[in-house]
């Protein structure tokens, strides 16, 4: 049994046959549409250590000092968007995942469950590419994700893939700066905040996610068995 039920999720096949569209997976997909619906608007706070600029300076403080010891502390509100992505995909596989990904785009473009709103309009906003980009990292991780598992693979798909969002979501942000002739501070300001210290954060976060997704799936699958 376990080593049937190793091959079907290694070629996200049940049964011996491709998963089709029923019910069951449709029930799925809309579960899965209202998980980056939440996680849209989920914000969670992350605390880690780390090094100031101005480390030396602290040197000769009392290292007692709650005050001190909290400069050393990063603190970070983290939207956990793409994770959920990449759980998705980990979980569903490519054709699934970017159909849950199609209709939370459809969605938005006349509800408002994107970050800053919804309808036709959310086409000229910054972020707006970002979305779009979630389609082609669904495309390539999920391909990958086909293979035999492990973390080096789990690391590749997870970098190649939060950057695939990030630098379409960038390219697609610098377009709409130029058509709306936005001064280039505010672009970078905007860069700064959407893909700077996030694209780690991101990567970490996400190669949890697609584990966590994989283990998810494969519970489903002995389930289903």
């Amino acid at each position: 049994m376990s080593k049937r039920v190793q091959k079907q999720l290694s070629s996200f096949k049940y049964k011996g046959e491709p998963i089709k569209i029923t019910l069951g997976t449709l029930i799925m997909t809309g579960i899965c549409i209202l998980m980056l619906i939440v996680a849209t608007f989920t914000q969670l706070t992350v605390h880690h250590p780390c090094i100031p600029f101005d480390t030396f300076t602290f040197l000769s403080y009392d290292h007692t000092d709650s005050e001190i010891l909290h400069h050393f502390i990063k603190r970070y509100e983290y939207i956990p968007q793409i994770p959920v992505l990449f759980f998705i995909v980990a979980l569903m596989g490519r054709k699934f995942g970017m159909l849950a990904v199609i209709g939370y785009i459809i969605l938005g473009l006349f509800f408002p469950i994107f970050a800053l709103g919804g309808g036709i309009s959310y086409l000229f906003e910054y972020g707006f590419g970002y979305i779009l980009a979630f389609l082609p990292a669904i495309f390539f991780s999920g391909t990958l994700l086909k293979g035999k598992i492990d973390f080096l693979r789990l690391f590749m798909v997870a970098v190649v893939g939060v950057l695939i969002i990030h630098i379409l979501g960038l390219l697609y942000m610098l377009f709409i700066a130029t058509l709306r002739h936005a001064p280039m501070d505010m672009a970078l300001n905007w860069i700064l905040s959407q893909s700077g210290i996030k694209v780690l954060y991101d990567i970490f976060f996400t190669i949890i996610a697609m584990y966590l997704g994989k283990l998810t799936r494969k519970l489903l699958w002995i389930v289903m068995c």
